[in-house]
């Protein structure tokens, strides 16, 4: 019973990751996931991986985007120079709370690979239909949920959600009004699209 009452307090946001700095430390399957979690959203993130072994699939995005560096050698204190956010995707759960601990010590947050307690946020599902980026978060519980429920939303969302936003985003540029009067007539105007979806 105690567990229905607990809530997901996480705040969830979208950074702008080309104006971070990523770091990823491992470079087999899961390294693989992040990296291309990253390159699908932020195609232009500046992103340096580390590793001591690299999955010959890692090596061919490097090939495709330059702002990816590679370095396949083990992890160095200096790698954390000018870094804002790090991916620890190594295979070694004590490699990676040491990492952790000093890439915090610098203010750097951290995201451990299947572990809840090291990170300080996590990477959730993402749905993308052009301009619409939809973010779903479990709070770590279960990431495959998340997953699933991804490909559900991709499934019902349809193709045209890229023209109804730039619509959308006419109108309040036509609008004449203050910012209170806009949300109102926005508000309208979308509550009849959800009454017409509704009434198919």
């Amino acid at each position: 019973m105690d567990n229905l009452k607990q809530s997901n307090d996480l705040f969830p946001v979208f950074f702008r990751m080309e104006q971070q700095n990523t770091l990823i430390v491992g470079g087999g399957n899961v390294a693989l996931e992040k990296l291309e979690a990253l390159i699908r959203n932020s195609p232009k993130a500046p992103i340096l991986l580390v590793g001591t072994t690299i999955d010959q699939r890692i090596k061919e995005i490097s090939n495709k985007f330059r702002n990816v560096t590679l370095k396949q050698r083990a992890f160095r204190i200096e790698d954390l120079n000018g870094i804002t956010i790090a991916l620890l995707a190594t295979e070694n759960r004590e490699t990676n709370f040491r990492i952790g601990l000093l890439a915090k010590s610098r203010n750097i947050s951290v995201n451990v690979a299947d572990t809840p307690d090291l990170c300080d946020f996590y990477l959730g599902s993402v749905v993308k239909k052009g301009q619409l980026k939809i973010g779903i978060s479990t709070n770590g519980q279960s990431p495959t949920f998340a997953k699933r429920f991804r490909e559900v939303l991709e499934e019902v969302l349809p193709e045209e959600t890229t023209d109804l936003l730039a619509n959308l985003r006419i109108i309040r540029d036509r609008l004449k009004g203050d910012f209170k009067y806009k949300v109102q007539k926005l508000n309208e105007y979308t509550s009849q699209l959800v009454a017409e979806e509704s009434n198919k």
